[in-house]
């Protein structure tokens, strides 16, 4: 088939890789227009962009996939399906119509769960065991549209979303594929999702990251890894915001880690939520259970460093204390 491919993230790469070595057509390419990227928030195309110009392939960037203009430039590739991957924007009826096969978007849930633009980072912080991914006709509702194909993928205990997704992009790829080929073929059939079991996934804005040290440390846990590295997970710390990679949870021997300092409270299991324990060789947060082992932090102007070396240079003269 002649595939116009649609995407815009590092995620939908490996997808656009395996198409291109497929025994279908990519022609061209649908993404996002170029944006601030990195620490230096420099204008840069799309990871799927630059990808697609290195493969010689055209690409379009339409601010508004409803502008005629780029509907009619759509037209003239002739495409048989246009196979989506983390595309970042919505379909109107009129471009839905262009391709003979439709629009198959690769979604990374098993729908009907987790429908929306986060399904990844919501099935971490809602403890899912197991996620997935599925191949579906796009129709007007969002991510409602019946189902090619699914796989599933079990959800790690020290999963974050960029490690999971990771996974996924892969894996996925692979079902978009032989999505295609089912589709050519004329062996797959598409089918309605279950009305049934219905979850959203809506995006995770800075605000959500925002750590609640007064929750169990399991859900504290959670959070900071579906926020890993997207929004990026983050508490305050005498009013600057400090971000927060991956915590641990703190075992009975860590817990009675002794302090560094004279000033500090000698004992983990007391710690109450936000409290700060720095020990010689781990530094302890209280929840609203048990303490959790702090990973990697930044303070504002620095960079990622182990928790035990940001705790070095705050030089307290006190209890230290999250939020």
């Amino acid at each position: 088939m002649r595939l116009v491919f649609a995407g815009t993230p590092q995620a939908a790469v490996p997808a656009l890789e395996a198409l291109l070595g497929s025994r279908h057509e990519v022609v061209a390419v649908i993404t996002r227009p170029d944006a601030p990227a990195g620490r230096g928030r420099h204008v840069e195309p799309s990871p799927v962009a630059q990808r697609a110009r290195a493969a010689g392939l055209a690409v379009l960037t339409p601010a508004k996939v409803r502008d005629p203009a780029f509907q009619e430039r759509l037209s003239e590739f002739r495409p048989d399906c246009c196979p989506v991957t983390a595309y970042g924007a919505l379909l109107p009826r009129t471009a839905l119509d262009i391709p003979a096969h439709g629009w198959v978007n690769l979604h990374f849930s098993v729908l009907p769960a987790w429908r929306g633009a986060a399904p990844v980072q919501h099935a971490i912080m809602h403890g899912d065991d197991v996620t997935g991914a599925t191949t579906f006709e796009i129709v007007a509702e969002l991510d409602a549209g019946p189902v090619y194909g699914v796989l599933t993928e079990p959800i790690r205990a020290d999963d974050t979303t960029g490690t999971l997704l990771d996974r996924l992009a892969v894996a996925g790829a692979s079902l978009l594929v032989a999505t295609m080929d089912g589709i050519e073929d004329g062996t797959l059939t598409a089918i309605p999702q279950p009305t049934e079991g219905v979850s959203l996934a809506p995006k995770l804005s800075v605000a959500d990251a925002e750590v609640d040290w007064k929750h169990p440390a399991h859900i504290v846990d959670r959070l900071i890894r579906a926020c890993t590295p997207d929004p990026g997970a983050w508490s305050t710390l005498d009013g600057a915001r400090i971000k927060l990679g991956p915590v641990k949870l703190a075992d009975s021997d860590e817990q009675a880690l002794r302090p560094s300092g004279p000033d500090l409270r000698p004992s983990g299991p007391d710690l109450t939520p936000g409290e700060v324990l720095v020990g010689r060789k781990a530094v302890f947060v209280g929840t609203g259970t048990k303490p959790v082992r702090l990973g990697d932090v930044q303070a504002p102007g620095k960079r990622l460093m182990p928790a035990t070396d940001w705790a070095r240079g705050l030089h307290a003269d006190g209890p230290i204390r999250f939020g």
